[in-house]
């Protein structure tokens, strides 16, 4: 059944979960990658996304963030190659004009055994404006009456906190309104829905998230109940 998941964080260890995003080094063990990528990286990363991460951990303001990562659930009712098409619909909607590096996840649920499909997105704040600039001017603060001399405008720049957070509201309205229209083009019913449980007029509480430890100490018989209850919507 079609879930949704938005989820989206800040960090500064950008160069370091570069390489967990795309299961590079001892993160290759866990063997879910499906696919990964990057795109819109300025000349001086040359094609080398960790390199982009390196740069702005050192370069970035101090209390800046050096990436922002959106995770989003993929739907399993599509097939790995539909899903594919649906992240690349996402990426160019989510990541216009910023440095990106994705990849697509799918672990094996601790609880049920069944895959798990899922897009991590990281993406720089530093929107194209067609100026090449080295990578310390890159990261620099915008200069707007000269561009040419100061960083890259950041998108995150100026924004009260009600604005990021209806900008927050109107970017889950987007995720949720592609998935549904891969699902439709795809043929299928299942949709998804961005809105609260409260705000759908949904009397439960959100399931609560279990973890591999706690699953792994449960006898089979309360793992069937917990999977019972979930599909009865009372978790």
């Amino acid at each position: 059944m079609a879930s949704f998941h938005f989820e989206i964080k800040s960090g500064r260890n950008g160069y370091d979960h570069s390489h967990y995003v795309a299961r590079e080094g001892f993160h290759r063990k866990r063997e879910d990658l499906v696919a990964s990528g990057y795109g819109n990286l300025p000349v001086w990363a040359e094609d080398d996304p960790a390199g982009l991460w390196k740069a702005a951990e050192k370069f970035e303001r101090k209390n800046g963030a050096v990436y922002r990562e959106a995770t989003i659930a993929l739907p399993n009712e599509l097939t790995m190659e539909q899903n594919q098409a649906l992240v690349a619909d996402l990426v160019s909607k989510l990541a216009l004009g910023k440095p990106y590096q994705f990849a697509i996840h799918a672990p094996k649920s601790s609880l049920e055994g069944e895959l798990i499909p899922h897009l991590h997105l990281m993406t720089s704040d530093r929107v194209d404006d067609g100026i090449e600039r080295p990578a310390d001017r890159f990261f620099a603060r915008h200069d707007r009456n000269n561009p040419e001399k100061g960083g890259r405008r950041k998108s995150s720049g100026g924004r009260t906190r009600m604005q990021m957070r209806d900008e927050l509201i109107v970017t889950r309205e987007l995720v949720a309104d592609t998935i549904n229209r891969h699902l439709a083009i795809n043929g299928h019913e299942a949709r998804v829905d961005h809105r609260t449980l409260r705000e759908r007029g949904v009397n439960r509480k959100a399931e609560r998230y279990l973890g591999p430890v706690k699953v792994k100490n449960m006898s089979t018989k309360e793992k069937a109940a917990y999977v019972s209850a979930r599909k009865k919507g009372v978790n």
